[in-house]
């Protein structure tokens, strides 16, 4: 990730996922590349092939919104991703170093998580977690104050036979993180997530290189737990407001359904008061 080539990272990246059938080019003998290859985006792009190639090697690093507006139209970047593309080429204003220092999560937020009768937690901008009801470490024993939801999710089997979807789950987890992240890549701490990661899971290793970038968004999730069996829930999302970055998690059934019910026979088994601890050291 301390890489000052990130723009360029990021063509080259999204360029392998491209096939020529997506485009509407003809394919003709064998191809030794995946994807696309250099001339044929520039081609398709209305700009020249050694143009572009200064963009990927990192030799020209201000190409004009119009520019990038149309590789993201050859590479099939939704709004979310160009928003990320030309997130890497703007200016970084300066910044001082400054010391880490404790989250706390906000008195309200706190309160919810003891009040609301659902699993809910609250996450930091690393996926770390830094309050947890109850409701939620029973449904997920990793969702615990300290606990990293990308190391569980990548790193522990028990966490991976939770989720039925495993391989769709981290694959829009990994997605969040680094659309969370946007072009602070240097940050120490997800650097040294990153690396970790990296070094420990092949998946996460590949999905990291896809530099897929999507927002932090609720959806389905369907878990296979061993108490009560299969749950099919809602997950909702939602920024905490004045904190950097944090979100709090929700998971949610549909009402009158056995989903329903086999979680409130979970959540019966849990009823003690939250877990708020906000000595998770962050990055301010």
């Amino acid at each position: 990730m301390q890489d000052d080539n990130r723009l360029g990272d990021y063509l080259r990246a999204r360029r392998k996922l491209v096939t020529p059938e997506d485009v509407g080019l003809p394919v003709r003998g064998m191809r030794r590349v995946a994807g696309l290859r250099r001339e044929e985006v520039a081609m398709l792009a209305g700009i020249s092939a050694e143009y572009y190639l200064r963009l990927e090697q990192g030799r020209d690093r201000n190409p004009s919104v119009q520019v990038l507006e149309a590789l993201a139209r050859v590479l099939r970047l939704d709004d979310t991703a160009l928003a990320y593309l030309l997130q890497l080429v703007a200016p970084r204003p300066r910044t001082r170093a400054r010391r880490p220092r404790r989250q706390t999560v906000p008195a309200p937020t706190a309160q919810l998580l003891a009040t609301i009768g659902l699993p809910a937690f609250v996450a930091d901008k690393y996926f770390t977690v830094l309050a947890a009801n109850p409701a939620a470490t029973a449904l997920t024993p990793n969702v615990r104050v300290g606990e990293n939801r990308l190391r569980s999710l990548f790193l522990d089997p028990a966490e991976q036979a939770l989720h039925v979807d495993w391989a769709a789950t981290v694959r829009e987890c990994v997605a969040a993180f680094r659309r969370r992240l946007g072009s602070d890549a240097d940050d120490p701490r997800a650097v040294q997530l990153v690396g970790e990661l990296s070094l420990a899971s092949d998946v996460f290793r590949q999905e990291w290189a896809r530099h897929d970038v999507r927002p932090m968004r609720g959806q389905p999730v369907r878990m296979k737990h061993p108490l009560v069996g299969e749950l099919s829930l809602g997950m909702s999302k939602l920024d905490v407001d004045g904190t950097d970055g944090m979100v709090l998690v929700v998971y949610h059934p549909e009402p009158g359904t056995e989903d329903a019910e086999r979680l409130a026979l979970l959540t019966s088994l849990t009823a003690t008061p939250p877990t708020r601890e906000v000595g998770v050291v962050a990055e301010a």
